[in-house]
């Protein structure tokens, strides 16, 4: 397998005969919609759309957008796993959750053929990135909560024949450094960001640099960053490894776009499990991904059983780099620069204000339930402690205060896995929610705090 360019031979056929796989997929996943899910039935009866109507990838403009939103009120109607369920729940072996801007999970479920698939698909991923099997990998993606960077990427990595060290995140840096030490892992996953800041505390906590260690090749996503020149510059050189990024999904998937070694853009890594189209995010038209073009990520499932998705909106937009490469990969090429939603990444962990405001909430009437970050940082990463402003409740006493800081902190640590930094702040400081949105980032400079 490793004197072999691709991982699977599609990954270097004609793009036109992809998609006629594509296209012959495409017809056999409606027609099990039809006949099992409940929530696209009566999606698509409601937009006019007939079964045996959709026949080629021009004909999926005619059906409706299916958004974040409408999956967890799906879910929320009909629980575990929604009226998008297609598979029986018996045959669902493990469910991955992520959480939305609203910070309610949503939950995906995953049946054996969906993690074949899964695994496949990441397989292609990190073969791409310059993963082989043999390989030992230290893994710094978050083990907790269900997210798609801990369990699944273990279990493709296994279905490698890589030996992954799922640490994690969670862990903290120093216990991942330690691992580093012991194991010599020769391979690295991680957020950008989180992985140069792993490596600059190596010296500190090691007392040798990181790239004095064995890692040589680091696989990097969960936030935009790792294709950008300067900050893959950076990793690379406290690292003294070659970087590569990735980018995937709870909902589609794990991980399904890969660079290769040329390091110009991301191949698509899931040729006849997903439909990637790329759309205006403000109108919705479907542009033509050649170089240049930018626009929202827009999936369609076309070999799914449990939570199968159409046209489904990710929030994620990306750059079309090129539609051919020297690798021999087939298909446009991505970066992604950012997403929608107002998503931080704290040392490593997802974090959503929305999400720290529900936990804020339910400390009400002792906090008036209004809060706001203050982002002292440039850009939506930070491996400081997250700065908050919370209002105490009317009638709180001083000696109350400092407690309920400490509390919240805790609560928040417990349920959103990282620690704030909290400023209590008196009533009526922080602007109401009103006739426009209250904004729950205040970007602030370092010096301003």
């Amino acid at each position: 397998m490793s004197s072999t360019p691709f991982w699977n031979e599609i990954e270097g056929l004609p793009w036109r005969e992809v998609q006629r796989v594509q296209e012959e997929k495409l017809r056999k996943q409606l027609d099990y919609l039809w006949a099992r899910s409940p929530f696209y039935q009566r999606k698509l009866a409601q937009a006019g759309v007939k079964p045996g109507q959709i026949k080629t990838l021009s004909d999926l403009q005619n059906v409706p957008f299916t958004l974040k939103q409408e999956l967890r009120d799906s879910i929320k109607s009909s629980p575990p796993l929604g009226l998008h369920l297609a598979a029986p729940l018996n045959e669902v072996v493990q469910v991955q959750a992520s959480s939305g801007t609203t910070g309610s999970p949503s939950y995906v479920g995953v049946t054996r053929r969906d993690l074949w698939v899964w695994c496949e698909m990441g397989a292609r991923t990190f073969y791409a990135n310059g993963f082989r099997p043999g390989d030992f990998c230290l893994h710094a993606f978050s083990m907790s909560k269900g997210f798609v960077g801990g369990v699944p990427i273990f279990q493709i990595l296994q279905y490698m024949g890589i030996c992954d060290l799922p640490i994690g995140v969670d862990a903290g840096t120093e216990r991942l450094l330690r691992v580093l030490a012991d194991q010599r892992p020769g391979a690295l996953t991680a957020t950008p960001y989180f992985a140069i800041y792993l490596g600059e505390q190596a010296e500190q906590v090691l007392g040798v640099p990181a790239r004095e260690f064995s890692v040589r090749k680091i696989s990097t996503g969960g936030e935009p960053g790792g294709g950008i020149p300067s900050v893959r510059a950076k990793m690379e050189e406290i690292w003294g490894a070659e970087v590569r990024e990735m980018l995937g999904g709870t909902d589609l998937g794990c991980a399904y776009w890969a660079e290769c070694e040329d390091k110009s853009g991301m191949h698509t890594c899931a040729q006849e499990f997903i439909i990637a189209e790329i759309i205006d995010p403000e109108s919705g038209q479907v542009l033509e991904p050649k170089e240049g073009v930018k626009g929202e990520l827009v999936y369609t499932a076309i070999d799914r059983e449990a939570s199968p998705l159409l046209r489904f909106r990710t929030g994620d937009h990306v750059l079309v780099t090129g539609t051919d490469c020297r690798c021999g990969r087939t298909g446009f090429k991505v970066r992604c620069f950012g997403r929608t939603d107002d998503m931080l990444i704290v040392k490593g962990i997802n974090v959503f204000p929305s999400a720290i405001k529900d936990v804020v909430t339910t400390f009400e009437p002792r906090t008036t339930g209004l809060m706001k970050v203050i982002a002292d940082f440039t850009g939506h990463t930070t491996q400081q402690p997250l700065k908050l402003k919370v209002e105490y409740g009317p009638g709180l006493s001083p000696d109350q205060v400092g407690p309920l800081r400490e509390e919240l902190a805790r609560k928040i640590q417990s349920l959103l896995v990282f620690r704030p930094e909290i400023e209590m702040v008196p009533p009526d400081t922080l602007e109401k929610p009103g006739v426009q949105k209250v904004a729950l980032i205040e970007r602030v400079a370092p010096t301003q705090i």
